[in-house]
């Protein structure tokens, strides 16, 4: 069925049941639904990629790739502007796909498309960046260079809670650093995160080859990875399966880039604004329903004011309407898939058994979960060692900065935080003894943008990020050359 807004683009008639590789094409692998989390109705049907699919994608996309490296980065640069006009000009057609697709309301498709844009931008700038440097030569006279070059095919994979966005935060700095691209969406979300993008980049004119757009399960994934005309890959996604996609990968010595779990915990000090760090934990915990790598999995909050912040906290949750998206007023829709609601009920109502207590929530109806405040929550509980991945706020107490630092370290991920104080200076200090790779102050844990290196330490990801400079890192390597004489 039509998703809202849709018109003639993107033309259905053309892309369903297929996978995009020059052109839409049938897929070796069959096809598989898209059902709408919200109502269960079906939505579409993509084409799902087979080991062979993705062993044709892999070596046309290879021959594609020195033609795109040898334009010039105007041309590139170009192509990045006119998808960014495709996506301002299409916005309403993909919000409407990632509302239904996703179970995110529509502020949530605003973001990705306002955050997929600035991915686009900032990756225009890349292509404009010192790419080399003029070094000492060890012969009097002679010349030595080192300049970065494409790496060449990079397979992208990327998951279904925000699809748009992370397939643009790989892809854009990516093509717009002379890479051609392999791009696996999950198969919940493959046409907001996988044909949508199609879509958009044929429209801006990426010359054919250079994108292939492959939906698939976790076979087309390990194929994409393995491909031997890929030499590196970009992965979103748990840290599970981030291990097997770095075991594969390793087997063909290629680049790899995790961005994983996380276990983050928001901690407010004595001295904090309560209510506006309650609405910086509340908005941490339970935007999109909490299924974010950044969302906040602890509040660690000061014995002496974790009374009055747990108060203001459940008062927020209580005030959030759960339903169907597509509803004006609407704050939470639904989780994602059963799978998901089941392992958000199993955390919490393992946590309950063993003494936390729900203060609000607790309980679903189908796919919807509303807010949920635990406390009286200790280590020993799923909900204290786990990433729940829901919208669940379990409130833990600590006594001083030694206890607060040495709690939200315990836990073998590392992605982000954030620290509540009116002393800056104070929060500052704290937040530097945090093992995480990302940390913000009087903020919320869930931040992201273009021009940061975003990325965290232990099991959340394998110490590579992606934004900012760090793309130019990640999307390229280094050749030198020599040689006895001026040039």
């Amino acid at each position: 069925m039509p998703v809202d807004g849709e018109r003639t683009w993107p033309d259905a008639a053309e892309w369903t049941g297929k996978i995009y590789s020059e052109g839409w094409r049938t897929a070796e692998g069959g096809t598989s639904p898209v059902i709408e989390p919200a109502t269960g109705e079906p939505l579409a049907r993509v084409g799902m990629a087979s080991p062979a699919d993705v062993e044709r994608a892999g070596a046309r996309a290879a021959r594609a790739a020195p033609e795109w490296a040898a334009a010039a980065a105007s041309e590139r640069v170009d192509v990045l502007m006119r998808a960014g006009h495709a996506l301002r000009e299409r916005s309403g057609v993909v919000r409407a796909w990632i509302v239904r697709e996703s179970g995110g309301v529509p502020a949530k498709g605003d973001y990705e498309i306002t955050a997929g844009l600035d991915q686009l931008q900032h990756a225009i700038g890349l292509a404009s960046q010192p790419l080399g440097e003029v070094l000492a030569p060890r012969v009097p006279g002679g010349t030595s260079l080192a300049w970065r070059v494409p790496l060449g095919v990079v397979g992208v994979i990327t998951p279904w809670n925000a699809p748009l966005l992370f397939a643009m935060r790989a892809l854009a700095p990516a093509l717009a650093l002379g890479n051609a691209a392999l791009l696996k969406p999950d198969p919940l979300t493959p046409v907001s995160g996988g044909v949508l993008v199609a879509e958009l980049f044929r429209e801006a004119g990426l010359p054919e080859g250079v994108l292939h757009v492959l939906p698939g399960d976790a076979a087309t994934g390990r194929a994409v990875a393995a491909d031997r005309h890929v030499a590196m890959v970009s992965f979103t996604g748990s840290t599970a399966v981030g291990r097997e996609v770095a075991r594969i990968a390793g087997e063909g010595l290629k680049r790899v880039s995790l961005e994983l779990g996380g276990k983050n915990s928001i901690v407010v000090l004595e001295d904090a604004d309560v209510e506006a760090a309650a609405t910086a934990g509340a908005m941490s915990s339970f935007g999109y329903q909490g299924q974010a790598c950044v969302a906040a999995g602890r509040h660690l909050v000061h014995a002496d004011v974790v009374e009055a912040y747990t108060e203001a906290l459940v008062r927020q949750a209580r005030a959030l309407p759960v339903g169907d998206p597509r509803v004006e007023g609407m704050a939470l829709g639904p989780v994602i898939s059963e799978r998901q609601a089941a392992r958000i009920e199993r955390i919490v109502g393992e946590s309950v058994a063993a003494g936390a207590r729900a203060l609000t929530g607790g309980s679903r109806e189908g796919l919807f979960y509303p807010p949920t405040v635990l406390d009286r929550v200790d280590r020993s509980m799923p909900a204290f060692h786990e990433e729940i991945f829901g919208p669940v706020a379990p409130v833990i107490p600590f006594r001083g900065e030694d206890e607060a630092v040495e709690i939200a370290n315990d836990t073998a991920y590392g992605l982000t935080a954030a620290v509540h104080s009116r002393s800056v200076p104070r929060a500052t200090a704290l937040a530097q003894r945090l093992r995480t790779g990302m940390v913000h102050i009087n903020d919320v844990s869930a931040k992201d943008a273009a021009n940061a290196p975003f990325g965290g330490m232990g099991v959340s990801g394998n110490a590579s990020r992606i934004g900012g400079t760090a793309s130019l890192e990640q999307f390229t390597q280094w050749r030198w050359m020599t040689a006895p004489g001026r040039l």
